[in-house]
């Protein structure tokens, strides 16, 4: 059953965000009663961490297992960016934003883990792109991995990219683009380019 609860919450949190569902939401949506979610979690601060937990847990799974030696360094962003599109269901609620706003700790420790992991994984791709001649080798790899975590953080202030002209998945999108054009070779461009007009075909069936 606990399992169960969390599926359906995770399911709820991205849907609906973290502070407009309810226990009582979730229970209603389950056919349980919210004495049996409080079985199993003290508080919706409780149900909330441990969702949280295991969706960065699940993303950083499915990431490592796409992080492969036979795919390049542009698929590889490519693929990773349409895994964490879908498990996030491109954000609709803004679940970020509001754990961020009304879970302000379990936001925290998911903000260090995330910037970890982020990191590990950048770092990596910039030197595997480098080492294909896919990426500039004059690159500062440090740098870019600075600025590249910064601007996914960045893209997401509704302040300046508002939902009525840019949805998440379109932000990730152009903001994936921007990155790759700005460090990748000839070589690089080719594929960028090819992998850019296929992702554009597929929308358009």
């Amino acid at each position: 059953m606990q399992e169960q609860i969390i599926e359906k919450a995770t399911e709820m949190y991205l849907t609906l965000g973290f502070k407009s569902v309810t226990m009582d939401d979730i229970a209603n949506e389950m056919g349980i009663s919210k004495k049996t979610i409080y079985q199993h979690f003290s508080n919706k601060n409780d149900l909330v961490e441990v969702v949280t937990m295991q969706m960065f847990e699940t993303i950083s799974c499915g990431i490592d297992q796409i992080c492969q030696p036979d795919k390049n360094a542009i698929e590889e962003l490519f693929e990773i960016k349409d895994f964490v599109l879908h498990k996030l269901k491109d954000e609709k609620a803004s679940p970020i934003f509001q754990l961020q706003k009304y879970f302000p700790k379990i936001y925290k420790n998911l903000h260090g883990k995330e910037y970890c992991k982020m990191q590990e994984c950048v770092v990596n791709n910039l030197k595997k792109g480098v080492e294909a001649g896919l990426y500039r080798p004059e690159i500062d790899i440090e740098f870019i991995c600075g600025i590249y975590y910064s601007c996914v953080h960045a893209i997401k202030d509704k302040a300046v990219f508002s939902n009525e002209k840019y949805n998440f998945r379109l932000l990730e999108e152009l903001y994936l683009d921007y990155h790759l054009r700005a460090i990748v070779t000839q070589k690089g461009l080719a594929i960028l380019e090819k992998l850019s007009q296929n992702q554009i075909n597929h929308q358009s069936q």
